[in-house]
């Protein structure tokens, strides 16, 4: 298996396009859940990364990038996915705060072994750029989508975050075609 770099850094594009569009909304989104699960969340995280860490020898190759990448974008749809189909609720919440602790703790694993899969320091370089401009994308089309609603009388936070999520849910399978692209394997 190797790493398509274009179809790569498209999809890290668009994966943090989607992280810039949807950052604002988890504090809708997380409004019923109380303080402690932000803690019990915060263990959770950094036992869980201290646990991936301790096989980093075994996973640290491509086989295992792709298939952690898939587990983390794969989640992620899953929690848009509840989220529309059950709406806003203290359940959907919670769905989606662990959803995200999920995909949290293979961040430190991602970005290592991004920084391998890439090699050279060129690579890394522009990876970074392109996150940074598909983030800032992201954030510039959620703030203007949120004016759009407001202009059409939409104020309900709820409402807004439910709206955005109804389009994010077609990028969040564009970004798991991109992952698909960007991992194949090597005909020999």
């Amino acid at each position: 298996m190797r790493l398509n770099y274009r179809n790569y850094l498209w999809y890290k594009f668009f994966n943090s396009m989607f992280l810039g569009l949807t950052v604002g909304s988890v504090f809708v989104l997380y409004t019923p859940l109380e303080p402690s699960i932000f803690s019990l969340g915060g263990i959770f995280l950094a036992l869980g990364t201290l646990f991936i860490a301790k096989f980093y020898e075994d996973i640290m190759n491509i086989q295992f990038f792709f298939y952690i990448t898939m587990i983390v974008e794969i989640t992620v749809f899953i929690f848009v996915s509840v989220f529309l189909i059950f709406n806003y609720s203290y359940m959907t919440a919670l769905i989606i705060y662990i959803g995200y602790e999920v995909t949290f703790v293979f961040g430190s694993y991602l970005v290592r072994m991004e920084t391998i899969a890439l090699k050279k320091t060129k690579l890394i370089s522009f990876a970074d750029i392109i996150k940074q401009k598909g983030y800032l994308v992201g954030l510039v089309i959620s703030y203007i989508f949120y004016k759009i609603l407001e202009f059409f009388g939409i104020i309900s936070k709820q409402t807004q975050v439910y709206d955005l999520y109804l389009g994010v849910i077609f990028l969040q399978l564009f970004i798991l075609f991109l992952v698909f692209k960007s991992f194949y394997k090597m005909v020999i």
